[in-house]
């Protein structure tokens, strides 16, 4: 391109006319993940992610000739999400990546789509509401209720066998956050529970804040658990598991999902109480067999993986991964398919896109729900994982089979 623009000034200048070479605009993108507060850890996470496919895209030349600028704005609880977009919306940004937590993303989502500004979900698993949803609101990460239903599906079908139990001679008890994010995965597990006609015990919902989690560990005890699936957030998925083994609660099979069993934190802080745990959630760099993606897909991971190795020292997390897949989606396989960089013209590219099932790094295809259908702006091609903790601070992918990294091993987690 310089080059280019030298030969063109040489010739302007042979004629007699005076110019100025210039760049292309830049394209403005707000961020808004909560990078402080309860959520922050796996927020900067997910940020961290979608900065470096910014910064692989720009290295490559930015969107045709423009170069890609990123403004996040720290958004750490719902309440702020609303002036996080009015923020960006009185800057002139028009398009938004976010947001880490369900509970961010329905606010910001919702406020970005009242602006018609179009708003990019890259990890939230919450179910895409409001009249933005494949207008201008996309999600690119498996909902909440995918997460759910796969984890009931894995241990009806993979891991009953295994134990060599009969899943439907088993009691299942459902515990969540009652919050978006909690209601949101905790749905899907319960609706995979009655498709399949399995015995629920008991629909367990806590409020963070004020939990006495000796109290309701006992009450969840009372309801006699063979399996037990958790929806929760970091801190109190740990509390619970702590206070499950203090009380000696034990249960065949404990399965929790994203936010809470699937970070590398929950792992290293509980050790050996962690070990015969699974999770349902989105795969990590360091735990997946990237035999399972496309040559292309393969071929940006290990870029990503690289680069993210280089700046980080370590794997990228779950919530990394899946920033880093949902931006180079957008920045790498939309915006250069949309007439103009506008929030209409880039719904009508991300509408038309059809990626494959491994294109993306994190194992994702991509391809948005039907507008005005009930998957609108919904990645139907989003992949989920089941990870297994088989040694203390050690997981495992165990399901699909595609992207399994080990075998299910039969562990007992409570010893």
């Amino acid at each position: 391109m310089r080059r280019t623009a030298a030969i063109a000034i040489a010739l302007a200048m042979l004629a007699g006319v005076s110019c100025t070479a210039s760049s292309p605009e830049p394209i403005r993108i707000g961020a808004v993940y909560p990078l402080s507060g309860a959520q922050g850890p796996g927020g900067v996470d997910e940020f961290e992610g979608v900065r470096l496919a910014v910064q692989l895209v720009n290295a490559d030349g930015g969107v045709g000739g423009s170069r890609i600028e990123l403004i996040p704005v720290d958004t750490p609880s719902a309440d702020a999400a609303p002036g996080a977009i009015a923020q960006l919306h009185d800057d002139g940004v028009r398009l938004v990546f976010g947001s880490y937590g369900s509970t961010i993303s329905e606010p910001a989502a919702e406020a970005s789509a009242r602006r018609d500004m179009l708003f990019w979900e890259t990890g939230a698993v919450g179910e895409m509401t409001g009249r933005g949803a494949g207008r201008l609101v996309f999600r690119v990460a498996p909902s909440g209720a995918i997460l759910g239903r796969n984890a009931i599906a894995f241990v009806a079908d993979e891991y009953a066998p295994v134990l060599g139990v009969d899943p439907s001679k088993l009691r299942y008890a459902v515990t969540l956050v009652d919050d978006a994010y909690g209601r949101a995965v905790a749905q899907g597990a319960l609706d995979e529970l009655a498709a399949r006609d399995l015995h629920l015990v008991g629909r367990f919902g806590y409020d963070p804040r004020d939990v006495n989690m000796h109290a309701f560990v006992r009450d969840l005890a009372a309801s006699r658990p063979d399996v037990m699936f958790v929806s929760a957030y970091l801190h109190d998925a740990i509390v619970m598991r702590r206070e499950m083994v203090r009380q000696g609660l034990d249960v065949l099979v404990g399965i929790g999902t994203s936010s809470s069993y699937c970070m590398p934190t929950f792992g290293s802080t509980l050790g050996k109480d962690a070990v015969g745990l699974f999770a349902s959630d989105k795969p990590a760099s360091g735990a997946l067999n990237v035999e399972g993606l496309t040559p292309d897909g393969r071929a940006l991971f290990e870029r990503a993986r690289a680069a993210y190795t280089r700046r980080f020292g370590g794997e990228m997390t779950a919530a990394a991964l899946a920033g880093f897949s949902g931006a180079w989606a957008l920045l790498h396989d939309v915006l250069p398919a949309a007439a103009r960089p506008t929030p209409a013209a880039i719904a009508t590219a991300a509408n038309a896109v059809d990626l494959p099932q491994g294109s993306l790094p994190n194992g994702s295809g991509l391809r948005f729900g039907e507008p005005g259908t009930v998957t609108a702006g919904a990645n139907v091609l989003a992949s989920s994982v089941v990870w297994q903790w088989q040694a203390p601070g050690e997981y495992a992918v165990v399901w699909p089979p595609r992207y399994a990294t080990s075998p299910i091993e039969r562990l007992d987690p409570l010893p």
